[in-house]
């Protein structure tokens, strides 16, 4: 075990590694939302309603809270719901150019137009030629990771396309990481989940499986979750790294 003032600096340095050290997975389960899919360009879509396009992330961000929160209490709604019903509450009153039923649609329309982030398909195509198998995991539906690996033309990468909607528990809830362990038939200690989010790998890490933390802005990562195993600033290179 490591001490509480080496916890902090591993927390605060670039360290590449977790105080147990790497490990060398079997399977990689890939966060969709904002880890592989690039959401900078919602705030467009909340300006083409005539709201302001920094709510986007105010409005992802409650989405989230509110999706966990259910969570905790042992329910689990649709991520397509809670998203269409947070924006009905954050465009209440603003003076939009459209009715708000139509501002809604424009707004989660934009899911299904997403790119993904500039690394990701040379980092999946070298994870690929790894021999590690390559799967999705999301609180979205399976239809719009589906969507997004096609436009990227990285789908055939991946074996499967998995929803927490299956597993009726949203990420980080234990429950939903054993869904996929279920569905790939691997033991957490062989599998790895990469995402941007801190919250994601503290919950990946809870249920026993390594976790990589894709940080491309650079952050740091909170003292109060759980260690990634590894850390890199693209895809291309945590590829380098398990290399």
């Amino acid at each position: 075990m490591t001490s509480a003032h080496t916890d902090h600096a591993l927390a605060s340095a670039d360290h590449p590694v977790s105080p147990d050290g790497p490990r060398r997975p079997s399977l990689l389960i890939f966060d969709v939302n904002e880890t592989l899919s690039d959401m900078s360009s919602m705030g467009q879509r909340f300006q083409g309603v005539g709201a302001p396009a920094h709510l986007a992330k105010t409005w992802f961000a409650g989405l989230l809270r509110d999706g966990f929160a259910l969570t905790a209490v042992g329910v689990s709604e649709p991520f397509a719901s809670i998203a269409a019903e947070g924006l009905r509450a954050n465009l209440h009153g603003l003076p939009l150019n459209r009715g708000t039923e139509d501002a809604v649609e424009h707004i989660m329309a934009g899911f299904t137009a997403l790119p993904v982030h500039a690394d990701v398909p040379e980092g999946i195509e070298a994870l690929s030629r790894l021999g590690v198998r390559l799967v999705t995991l999301s609180n979205g539906s399976a239809s719009v990771a589906e969507s997004l690996l096609d436009r990227a033309g990285i789908r055939g990468h991946f074996e499967a396309l998995l929803s927490v909607e299956q597993a009726s528990i949203w990420e980080p809830g234990a429950g939903a990481y054993a869904y996929a362990l279920e569905r790939c038939e691997v033991d957490p200690m062989d599998a790895m989940l990469v995402a941007v989010h801190p919250w994601d790998i503290d919950g990946a890490a809870r249920a026993g499986l390594g976790a990589a933390w894709i940080n491309r802005d650079g952050g740091v990562y909170p003292a109060y979750f759980k260690f990634p195993d590894l850390r890199a600033r693209s895809l291309i290179q945590l590829a380098e790294q398990l290399t």
